[in-house]
């Protein structure tokens, strides 16, 4: 039995212009951009300048400022302490903090409104703060990304890639050769869909935030290589299998020739491991479950200590990533198997990120006993209503 989210994806939203999420990632999902006027009516404040500033000074906080003048652009990568940044009257200049997510617990409620979207798939809420006229030029992505405006204006540009060409010398990927098909003015609460490979520029009309939801597109290759370590990883602790044996080797006048036996017995082993599916479904889980690069988990704010009967639910940290398939659950890039009553309940955990009183004592006293590591960790804490 597959759990169910507290979200119903047949009804229209005003955050996608009226439209279901199943209608919207039927039309538009990867396919082509939509413009939703007032996704979020009078737009949002997430985290108030003076702390965003605070916040892109931190060392496991990545954050990034872009200055341009005239035809120059430079780029600097964070922490960003405030006397780095440019004054605030000064013209064109951008500051860029990844996974706002993570630290505001604002910026994970909005972030869980795209969760029509495969979890395995999002990414992270970055916010952009700009000065007048501030931006990072006509650039493409190559990931799907929804712009949603904060507060204060900006002019967006889109169009399809005419010349991949990049503009020489520059520490930004801009495109060279920009040809914008269609322009809108963005006031707070707008927000603009673009799939992959459209070319986008947005320029701020004064002082301006916008909060951009982004998602992972891992390549194949990429993706392959982080499932097959891990799935080598994980056979690293069962050294029970058979060791080569070469009972009929002969003599040999050439020693440092690879015997032939030796590569049948290696692509053998390897046949095997990648014919095993649970290995590679292990794998795919803790790496789709992976937490970010540099992500910590705080243990001394986990919510009341002792018997998780006794708790009035649990909800999992803003950080933590949770996944399930068929036969297993993944947290934090760990993967366990789940059945029967217990996996239900972990499924749902991981869907609506919280579970009650009634259905935290539903669940068997190992799986409770699971819960406790991850709050001792965490990963999770007690609810507080």
């Amino acid at each position: 039995m597959i759990a169910q989210s507290t979200m119903d994806i047949s009804l229209a939203t005003p955050l996608l212009g009226g439209l279901s999420p199943q209608v919207f990632m039927r039309r538009h999902w990867q396919k082509k951009p939509l413009l939703v006027r007032q996704a979020v009516p009078g737009g949002i404040t997430l985290i108030e300048r003076a702390q965003l500033f605070e916040l892109a000074s931190r060392d496991e906080v990545e954050s990034r400022l872009v200055v341009h003048k005239g035809a120059s652009w430079s780029l600097r990568q964070g922490p960003l302490k405030r006397s780095a940044l440019p004054p605030l009257k000064q013209r064109e200049w951008t500051l860029l903090v990844q996974g706002l997510d993570l630290h505001v617990p604002a910026a994970r409620a909005l972030l869980d409104r795209f969760r029509f979207v495969p979890d395995a798939r999002l990414d992270d809420l970055m916010i952009s703060y700009a000065s007048d006229g501030g931006g990072v030029g006509p650039h493409v992505d190559s990931y799907d990304v929804f712009l949603l405006q904060g507060h204060g204006r900006r002019r967006w540009r889109i169009g399809r890639v005419a010349s991949p060409a990049l503009v020489p010398d520059v520490p930004l990927k801009i495109l060279a050769a920009f040809e914008p098909e269609q322009e809108w003015l963005l006031e707070p609460g707008d927000m603009l869909y673009l799939p992959p490979g459209w070319a986008h520029d947005g320029v701020a009309q004064g002082e301006c935030t916008t909060c951009s939801i982004g998602f992972r597109a891992a390549g194949r290759d990429e993706l392959a290589r982080d499932v097959l370590q891990r799935a080598i990883d994980a056979a690293d602790h069962d050294l029970a299998g058979p060791l080569y044996r070469d009972p009929a080797q002969p003599a040999t006048e050439t020693p440092a020739l690879v015997p032939s036996a030796l590569h049948a017995f290696a692509a053998d082993a390897v046949r095997r491991l990648l014919d095993d599916p649970s290995a590679l479904a292990c794998a795919l889980g803790e790496v789709l479950s992976e937490p970010k690069r540099g992500v910590w988990f705080d243990t001394s704010a986990t919510g009341d200590d002792g018997d998780a009967a006794k708790w009035r639910g649990i909800v999992l940290d803003q950080r933590t990533r949770m996944l399930y398939d068929g036969r297993h659950v993944f947290i934090n890039g760990e993967s366990f198997r789940a059945a029967g009553r217990d996996a239900r309940l972990m499924r749902r955990l991981a869907d609506a990120r919280r579970l009650s009183a009634r259905e935290l004592a539903d669940l068997g006293l190992d799986a409770q006993a699971l819960v406790e590591e991850w709050r001792a960790a965490g990963w999770l804490r007690a609810a507080n209503n």
